[in-house]
């Protein structure tokens, strides 16, 4: 796993792989909410919400060049007041998991939000069944801070959506407006 390289993910390069590792989590898994594929063009108005807010993609790739996860943030919600809240995903393929590569992804992402700057809180909002990804969360310090029963509902059963959260230190001098 040495040869793994940080990669700051982008739509040329990357969009086929994201899309992929997106559509396994939709189709065999309650990571997402969603019931149908995303497209190439979903991919592209993806990528231009991340640069338009200025939020991070970043991934690991293999010594080939293959990108084996990826771990973004977006707005938590669309109110101003919120400005210093995110709410962040990691996925990784499902050929590479069980590897501790969404270990080094959140780490990532956390140091990237320490290093802006401007985050406060991280969000994440997890099905309360995932167990593994719950256990990575507290591992890293992540607090359950709330659940909303049954608001999901895929694969003939009724999901729960638990919300965990890291608070930094982060901005130093916070502003309204």
């Amino acid at each position: 796993m040495s040869d793994l390289k940080i990669v700051q993910c982008t739509h040329e390069r990357h969009a086929a792989a994201i899309l992929e590792i997106f559509n396994d989590a939709i189709v065999n898994s309650t990571a997402l909410y969603d019931y149908q594929p995303r497209t190439a063009q979903n991919m592209v108005t993806w990528f231009e919400a991340k640069r338009a807010g200025n939020w991070p993609v970043i991934g690991i790739e293999d010594a080939q060049g293959q990108l084996l996860g990826f771990c973004s943030w977006g707005s938590f919600r669309a109110y101003p007041a919120y400005k210093y809240t995110v709410e962040h995903s990691v996925y990784v393929h499902p050929g590479h998991r069980g590897h501790g590569l969404g270990l080094q992804l959140m780490q990532l992402l956390i140091a990237e939000a320490r290093r802006r700057g401007d985050v406060h809180a991280i969000i994440g909002a997890i099905d309360a069944a995932n167990e593994g990804s719950i256990a990575l969360h507290k591992r890293l310090g992540f607090e359950h801070v709330g659940q909303l029963p049954q608001v999901g509902f895929k694969f003939g059963r009724w999901l729960d959506l638990a919300f965990y959260q890291l608070t930094l230190e982060t901005p130093l001098n916070p502003v309204d407006g």
